[in-house]
């Protein structure tokens, strides 16, 4: 299944142990319905690694790309509840951005999900966008894949200063260039999958090497 729309949200982090069971308490019970009920919020997803790092990933789908650099999320990102306060101070090793959906293909959603973050030049990046939305169209078909997905960072948006940025004790990482693949099969294999697929030649032009980590899903909440 394709992405519910052409913008997202990807975030990556690490929780002190202390703040374990308070995470995991606000994020399903204030977090994401404060997330999805920001308008152009679609639907909101929390994984757990299975393997590689951050432990926890975040996928929030929007509209468009407007929705996550707008005033409503803006507003929000300045404006964090006492709960949020608390819980983020918690959070080790954060990354995220802001981005747009690049491409987009599958036939459903997957409990499994891999994450390859990397980097490309700007001088190859138009040439890298298509052939990776193609070898992304290939693998949608492999077996045990639902999806395959595309994201692009926004660096300007995604490095913009907010209250809730500040309260967090460390981690400001953008991953300029994100491939997602959902699986819907086995662990084991999927895993395997995601690691030929981050040694084939569809990273051949990327400056900087793909970061895999997979995961298995958690929460999930939609408007």
């Amino acid at each position: 299944m394709a992405l519910a729309g052409g913008g997202a949200v990807a975030i990556w982090h690490d929780i002190a142990p202390e703040g374990r069971d308070e995470f995991y308490a606000w994020h399903g019970r204030e977090h994401m319905p404060e997330r999805i009920a920001i308008p152009g919020f679609v639907r909101g997803r929390r994984f757990v690694a299975i393997e590689g790092t951050p432990e926890f990933f975040n996928l929030y789908e929007t509209a468009s790309t407007a929705v996550v650099t707008g005033d409503a999320y803006l507003a929000r990102l300045n404006a964090p509840t006492p709960w949020t306060v608390a819980t983020v101070r918690h959070f080790r090793g954060v990354a995220r951005s802001l981005c747009e959906v690049a491409a987009s293909v599958g036939d459903g959603m997957g409990g499994l999900c891999a994450t390859l973050r990397y980097d490309v030049g700007a001088a190859d990046a138009a040439a890298h966008r298509a052939a990776m939305a193609a070898a992304l169209r290939g693998l949608a078909q492999a077996p045990g894949v639902a999806a395959a997905h595309l994201l692009v960072a926004d660096e300007a948006a995604s490095a913009v200063e907010t209250a809730e940025k500040r309260v967090r004790a460390e981690g400001n990482l953008i991953p300029r260039w994100i491939a997602i693949v959902e699986g819907w099969g086995d662990a084991p294999a999927f895993v395997q999958a995601c690691r030929t697929f981050a040694a084939s030649a569809a990273f051949a032009g990327a400056t900087v090497a793909p970061e895999l980590a997979v995961y298995r899903l958690q929460n999930q909440r939609e408007r």
